[in-house]
């Protein structure tokens, strides 16, 4: 599947989307495992995330999806269909927010990365087989998923070193029951635990894991109302507050676990 793109004003893409029925997503083990290996050589290498999930969603999209239609909130915003890349690339808008939101942390964060909400989409469509484009409810879920990564950084308080995606990664898979996460997340606590950094790395991606079980459902939120929101105020509301097993770690340290095999 491939998407037609459109050049905004400030030079990124938004795809334009094309009808399709999507077909069942067949489990692929060794695919997911080769690109694991590729992303542990360099962390930097995107794509090779989104190779995993591709290889190892199977029903998870469609499960989160019916999911958050059986929510009051999750099937307003499942019948809305908000495109996010496009609401968070609106840098007027979040600029507006109030000093102290959730989404003035996002655009610090951005700025402070040089990122953009078309960033993470321009890699997803560099897997061949992606269907994430596609005008379809579970591929705008898949969407919405990939969208708001940014934000859950900022919601958990991982950083973007390689222990902090390792944490966001571990505490998405219950949020998600996405296996591709789970492979990731193992991947990296395997390498946490034998670079005896002497810190407790690997503990850090399993109490995100188990922060993810423990928080609120964050797939089904209105993310434009959270983008006003006091970020404190968020994360107490969705069960994220408190110092983590993250905080306790250099930052020396964080960004040391996914080195060349």
């Amino acid at each position: 599947m491939t998407a037609e793109l459109m050049i905004d004003n400030a030079g990124l893409h938004a795809p334009s989307r094309t009808a399709a029925k999507l077909r069942p997503r067949r489990i692929q083990p060794l695919r997911a495992l080769r690109a694991l290996r590729r992303l542990i050589a360099d962390k930097e290498d995107t794509t090779q995330v989104f190779e995993i999930m591709n290889a190892l969603a199977g029903g998870s999209v469609r499960r989160g999806y019916h999911k958050m239609l059986e929510q009051t909130e999750g099937s307003r915003q499942a019948f809305l269909m908000v495109e996010l890349a496009d609401r968070l690339h609106d840098r007027a808008w979040l600029e507006s927010l109030p000093p102290g939101s959730v989404g003035r942390a996002y655009l610090d964060f951005i700025d402070e990365r040089n990122l953009s909400a078309y960033g993470l989409a321009g890699e997803s469509q560099k897997v061949a087989d992606t269907e994430i484009e596609a005008a379809h409810p579970y591929a705008w879920y898949a969407r919405r998923l990939r969208d708001i990564h940014d934000l859950w950084h900022i919601l958990t308080g991982y950083r973007t070193d390689a222990l902090g995606e390792a944490c966001v990664v571990a505490f998405s898979l219950p949020q998600t029951r996405s296996t591709g996460f789970g492979l990731i997340a193992a991947g990296v606590a395997v390498e946490a635990a034998r670079a005896r950094t002497g810190h407790p790395c690997a503990r850090a991606i399993f109490q995100a894991w188990r922060r993810g079980r423990r928080a609120a459902w964050l797939p089904g939120l209105d993310y434009e109302a959270l983008m006003a929101e006091p970020l404190h105020h968020a994360r107490a509301r969705l069960g994220l507050a408190g110092p983590t097993l993250y905080d306790q770690i250099p930052a020396e340290v964080r960004n040391t676990l996914l080195v060349a095999a």
